[in-house]
């Protein structure tokens, strides 16, 4: 037996690979420096697919986001409550439009950055 062990990857029917990294105490922190850091947060818990595990998103007031894995959806609304973050389910209620909005603005910033830097 070696010393170091191939991650188990495995695909779904169409292909795509399936990562079986579980969540872990990082991903905990990461939401928890995001939730500290910004305003008006609120998370949206991401029912599990045939490629991820359930996933908790979060949105500031402003509309930047974050998503990270978690063990489940009760530890996603749990971790919220202590927050004091409101937790939706995302497949119910959908994502907000500030989100939809943020990633308008961060597209737009990019490409008037990539023209500047070409000379254009």
């Amino acid at each position: 037996m070696g010393l170091f062990r191939r991650k188990k990857r495995t695909r779904t029917g169409g292909g795509a690979v399936v990562s079986d990294r579980a969540a872990d105490s990082t991903d905990r922190a990461h939401l928890e420096k995001f939730i500290a850091s910004r305003a008006g947060v609120e998370g949206f818990v991401e029912p599990p697919t045939a490629v991820s595990q359930v996933t908790l998103l979060l949105v500031a007031k402003d509309g930047e986001w974050t998503r990270r894995r978690v063990p489940s959806a009760s530890w996603a609304h749990d971790f919220g409550n202590k927050h004091q973050v409101p937790t939706y389910d995302a497949a119910v209620v959908g994502y907000p439009q500030r989100m939809r909005e943020y990633n308008r603005r961060v597209a737009a910033d990019r490409k008037r950055r990539d023209r500047e830097a070409s000379g254009g």
